[in-house]
């Protein structure tokens, strides 16, 4: 079994939470760090509830590093009519034992990376890019030294979910991702496009609470949440879940197909702020984009089952 170095990079934030959930019980996933950002939440809230998983998971090993606060040039935005008021649905918010890690989430990012061999650590950033762009202005070379960036963010066929064109990790600090897509490492990015076709369905929610581990029930709750709100906002049953899928693929990559191609992002309109223009003509040979078109919905439930299972 190969094992993948990890920064986590989040704003918890209900499927977030699935998504570290996931990653803190998969053997394959050397977790090096969780850095959390402002977003779904406020940014004290994203570190808290960080810390709350982790112990829920019973990773304590883990370091959770506390990140920005605001985007780059903008006004914090916040999505808590998706997450709740504290960001974790229905479950109740407590303070966590662990500690935080000493130092600002950019440059724990920037350290953990470049005393690693160059292409050896994977960042997952799963909220507004926030902190990796700050990491990567402080530390030229990170875009170099970085292995596959997985990020959950953007839209395309599908539309966008906080304006017509935009998704909202995009969206709320476009600045951000400009810097990142620009930077030159290898980014792979699941919109909605991909998202939205992995769905917590009524049976899929049923097997996770079924397990007896807290972990699984904890996520089969948040998810009873999520379906809550997409029932209340859509008239649907059956949420998307996000932020797992860049977890998803690294662990199992069979279960998405990609696409070569070019991302950038409008930082300059309001109209279509945050709107991830994602070119296909590209040269597959030198392509440093990739854009995520299919999923299998049901292998990324059965992948989240199964490594939530207790030993």
């Amino acid at each position: 079994m190969s094992i993948q170095s990890l920064i986590i990079d989040c704003d918890p934030g209900v499927d977030d939470a699935v998504a570290l959930f996931l990653a803190f019980a998969a053997p394959e996933l050397e977790l090096l760090a969780v850095c959390t950002v402002g977003g779904n939440v406020p940014a004290h809230l994203t570190q808290r509830n960080a810390r709350i998983v982790r112990q829920i998971a019973g990773r304590e090993d883990v370091p959770v590093y506390g990140g920005a606060e605001r985007p780059l040039k903008r006004p914090p935005a916040g999505a808590g009519d998706f997450h709740g008021p504290e960001g974790l649905g229905d479950l109740e918010p407590f303070e966590p034992t662990g500690i935080i890690g000493d130092g600002p989430a950019a440059n724990a990012i920037v350290d953990l990376v470049m005393k690693r061999p160059a292409g050896s650590v994977a960042v997952a950033v799963l909220g507004p890019m926030t902190n990796l762009a700050l990491a990567m202005k402080r530390e030229r070379r990170l875009a170099d030294h970085l292995g596959p960036v997985v990020v959950m963010g953007g839209a395309r066929s599908e539309g966008g979910n906080i304006t017509a064109s935009a998704e909202f990790n995009i969206w709320a600090d476009p600045d951000a991702a400009a810097v990142v897509f620009a930077s030159g490492c290898d980014v792979i990015a699941f919109g909605l496009d991909a998202t939205h076709q992995v769905r917590a369905t009524e049976p899929r929610i049923r097997a996770l609470q079924a397990l007896r581990s807290e972990p699984a029930r904890a996520t089969a709750a948040l998810l009873r949440f999520s379906q809550r709100v997409e029932r209340e906002a859509n008239g649907a049953e059956a949420p998307p879940l996000h932020d797992p899928c860049p977890i998803a693929w690294l662990l199992k990559p069979e279960l998405f197909s990609l696409k070569p191609c070019r991302i950038e992002v409008e930082t300059a309109s309001e109209l279509t702020r945050g709107h991830t223009a994602v070119e296909f003509r590209v040269d597959p040979a030198t392509a440093r984009h990739r854009w995520a078109t299919t999923a299998d919905g049901q292998g990324v439930f059965d992948l989240l089952t199964d490594t939530l299972k207790p030993a």
